[in-house]
C-alpha cells in the first residue's frame, strides 16, 4: 500500500484488508512516503495495533518507489495492491488467489468502484463510471464480463512474475500500472479481469485536486505513449483531441472578429463540444439527485480538457529521469 497524505482514508483502507477473513496468513505493507497531514502519525498507530501491520519507509514519497520497497519486503508468493484512499470489499483477497490459481495468469483484478460522499465527489464518481468520463475501461464498467484484459485496477500479482519484468517503472510517476501491464503482457503473461472483485474508491473532493489529478495523468499517459507508441488508441487520444478543437475552434473565430467572417464558424468546435458534455450528462443515470447532476457537466469538462492538455504539454525533454 503506497501511503501519502491520505489522513482521512488511511484507517478504514487497512481495517478492509484486515477484516477480508482470508484463510492464509497476510501482511499489511505501508510504504509511507513524507506527508503534509497526520498520516504518518495514524501509519503508526496502525502498525502499533496490529502485528500483521508493517511501515516500510519511502522517502522518495513516489507511488512507484513504495511499491516496490514494499514487494522487495514482502515475505509471501502474492502480492495485493492496495490503495490508501481505497478500500477492498469482502472476499476479495480469496477471489484474487484463486483466480490466480484458476487462470494462471500474472496478475488479476476487478471493478474500480468509485463512490463519493458530498455532491461533488458524486458526480466524480459518476464520471468515473460512463464511458462518456473515462472512456468504458473494463474495470470502471460494472457491466464488464470476465475477460483476459490489457490492464486492470491495482491488481494482484505473483511476486516471482514482478520481479522476472523488473517491477514498477521508478521513472513514471503516474501510469506506472498500465506500463507494468504493457510489460507483463510484452513477456507473455496474462492480465485476467473478474467483475468478482471490487474495490471501492474513494474520488478526488475538490475542482482544484480534480483537476491536477487529471492534468498530471495526462502528462504521464503522453509519456508512456513516447516510449510505447504502440499503445496509443482513440480512447487516449480523444481528451487531447478535443482540447486542440476547443482550444483551436475558440481563437478561429476571434480571428473572425477583426477578419473573414467566415472564421467565426470556428465558434462551432466549442459550441459542439459543449452540447456533447450537456446532452451526454443528461442522459446519464437519471435517478441522480439533481445537486449531483448539476456538478456532472462540470466535472465531466474538466476531467477532459486537464487530461487533454496534460497529454499535449507532456513532459519536459530535458527532465532528469
Amino acid at each position: 500500500m503506497p501511503v501519502r497524505n491520505e489522513e482521512r482514508h488511511l484507517a478504514a483502507a487497512v481495517e478492509q484488508v484486515l477484516a477480508q477473513g482470508y484463510p492464509g496468513e497476510l501482511e499489511v505493507l505501508m510504504a509511507v512516503g513524507p506527508s503534509t497531514d497526520r498520516t504518518e502519525e495514524i501509519a503508526t498507530g496502525l502498525a502499533a495495533a496490529d502485528a500483521r501491520v508493517v511501515l516500510v519507509p519511502n522517502p522518495a514519497g513516489r507511488t512507484p518507489h513504495a511499491l516496490n520497497a514494499a514487494i522487495a519486503r514482502s515475505r509471501f508468493d502474492i502480492i495485493v495492491r492496495v490503495d490508501g484512499h481505497g478500500e477492498l470489499t469482502p472476499g476479495y483477497i480469496t477471489t484474487a488467489v484463486e483466480l490466480l490459481e484458476r487462470t494462471g495468469a500474472a496478475n488479476v483484478g476487478g471493478i474500480m468502484d468509485a463512490q463519493g460522499t458530498t455532491a461533488f465527489e458524486q458526480a466524480v464518481a459518476v464520471a468515473y463510471t460512463s464511458r462518456l468520463g473515462l472512456g468504458g475501461a473494463t474495470f470502471h464498467l460494472t457491466t464488464s464480463r470476465e475477460q483476459e484484459a490489457e490492464t486492470v485496477f491495482l491488481g494482484s500479482f505473483r511476486k516471482s512474475v514482478l520481479l522476472e519484468v523488473g517491477g514498477y517503472d521508478e521513472t513514471l510517476h503516474r501510469a506506472q500500472d498500465w506500463e507494468l501491464n504493457h510489460r507483463l503482457r510484452q513477456a507473455g503473461h496474462t492480465i485476467w479481469f473478474s467483475p468478482r472483485m471490487r474495490v471501492t474508491y474513494r474520488p478526488r473532493s475538490t475542482l482544484r485536486a480534480l483537476a491536477r489529478q487529471f492534468y498530471e495523468t495526462g502528462r504521464w499517459r503522453r509519456e508512456v505513449v513516447r516510449r510505447h507508441p504502440e499503445t496509443a488508441s482513440l480512447r487516449y487520444l480523444a481528451p487531447p483531441l478535443a482540447v486542440t478543437g476547443v482550444v483551436g475552434g475558440t481563437l478561429v473565430a476571434g480571428l473572425g472578429v477583426l477578419g473573414p467572417r467566415w472564421l467565426r464558424l470556428g465558434v462551432l468546435a466549442p459550441l459542439g463540444y459543449l452540447a456533447v458534455v450537456l446532452l451526454g450528462s443528461a442522459g446519464l443515470r437519471r435517478e441522480l439527485p439533481l445537486p449531483v447532476r448539476l456538478r456532472l457537466p462540470l466535472v465531466l469538462a474538466v476531467m477532459h480538457m486537464t487530461w487533454g492538455a496534460g497529454f499535449v504539454v507532456g513532459l519536459p525533454r530535458d527532465r532528469d529521469r
